[in-house]
Order: structure tokens, then sequence, then C-alpha cells
């Protein structure tokens, strides 16, 4: 699996924490990052596919039965050829299992030509991929950031981007949304980073151990974050 490695001392993290002194604690105290990308693109979409609506234990479960099913060599001929009863069988719904059909016949018939999607711009990708049964505005968000590797993209409906900023700028909750659209300029370029150390807020379960960044700020060098 392609690994992006960000590090603190990167140009464009240098110039994020600049930009936003706030964000620029958070990148001091969490420090470099690796992030595991998604470069097999048909992949990635089924995937976000099964994801949707879903938590992401049960999404992992069945995509990993999925693999299993497709003799860890997932293709859209596999997807067309296996049964419905098989694919019932490792936990997918009627209608996914008609969107990653839908999907599958479109790349199969070139309708939708992943490998052209290199070179369009990220509102010509998110038009193509959300004109697709099955995918959404987030799906292909996602998409962008974790397999093209897209690095100014921000999800404003990502509900883990929106926990991430309401404990880092302390509002409320209602404000979590609007929040990220006020830092949505001063990030820029750099949304897709930001994105990362927003997301570390909850992975790393700051939200519960620390009231805020200024508690953390002033204890860090006692009992850095655990990971």
């Amino acid at each position: 699996m392609e690994k992006l490695i960000i590090q603190k001392n990167d140009q464009a993290v240098v110039e994020l924490s600049k930009q936003d002194p706030v964000m620029g604690k958070l990148i001091t105290i969490v420090g470099n990052m690796e992030v595991a990308l998604r470069p097999d693109l048909f992949n990635s979409l089924i995937r976000s596919m099964i994801g949707q609506q879903i938590s992401v234990a049960a999404a992992n479960a069945i995509y990993n039965r999925l693999q299993t099913l497709m003799d860890n060599h997932m293709t859209p001929e596999k997807i067309i050829g296996a049964s419905d009863e098989s694919l019932r069988s490792i936990g997918l719904s009627a209608r996914k299992i008609l969107y990653i059909r839908d999907l599958a016949n479109k790349v199969i018939s070139s309708e939708l030509n992943l490998e052209t999607l290199y070179e369009l711009d990220n509102k010509q990708i998110m038009k193509k991929l959300t004109g697709i049964k099955g995918i959404g505005k987030w799906t292909a968000e996602m998409f962008l950031i974790f397999s093209l590797g897209r690095m100014n993209v921000l999800s404003l409906d990502d509900i883990g981007l929106q926990r991430g900023a309401r404990w880092l700028y302390k509002t409320d909750k209602a404000r979590r949304r609007k929040v990220l659209e006020e830092k949505q300029h001063i990030w820029d370029p750099h949304l897709t980073i930001a994105s990362f150390y927003l997301w570390e807020v909850v992975h790393l379960d700051f939200e519960r151990r620390y009231e805020s960044i200024d508690e953390m700020d002033s204890i860090i060098n006692i009992q850095p974050p655990q990971r």
C-alpha cells in the first residue's frame, strides 16, 4: 500500500502553520504523519460504496469478505460474474449490489475510464463521479484525497473534520461546519493537509483527553500524546 509522508518541515506544512497559527499548534503536537493511500482506483470506489451509511468496522468486514470472494484480485469482470446470492452472503445490501454492478459495467464499457481521471481537475472529477449511482459528494471527495492524492480538498460535510474543527477552534456544535467554511480560504491551497491534522484530533482522542489545544500545549512536554 502506498503512503503519503507529511513532515512538519515540508514547505506546504510550514505555510499552513503560518497561515493559521492555531492549526500550527496542532501540527507541532501531532508531528509528522504517514497516510495510507488507495492507488487501485476501482477497488477504492468499491470500498467507498460499501462504507456508506454503515460503521467503519462493518465496512471493513464486508470489504475483506468481498476481497476473499474475489480471490484477492477484484476486477469489474469478477464483480459482474459474481452471483447476487454470493454478494448478499457477505453482507452487501441489494442496493449496494446494484451500485457496484453499475460501476463495474461502466468501467467495462469504457463509459468511465478511471485512468483518465488523473488528467482532470477536481471539479471535473467530482461531476463525473457523482453522476454514477451510489457515489455522492463525500465519496468523491475521499477518492480525490486517498486515491488521486489531491492536496487541496476539504470535505465540509465530513463528521470527523467537523469534530476536529469544533475542538481545535472551541466552537459550538451547531457551528462546526461553519468554522470549516470560514477557514477554507485561510488553509487554501493546503486543504488536504489541514484535513489530515483535523482527522488526527479524532483518531488520537484529543476531544476526550484534553479540553483545548492550549491545555495540550501547556502539558505536552510532560505527557506527549499517545498514538
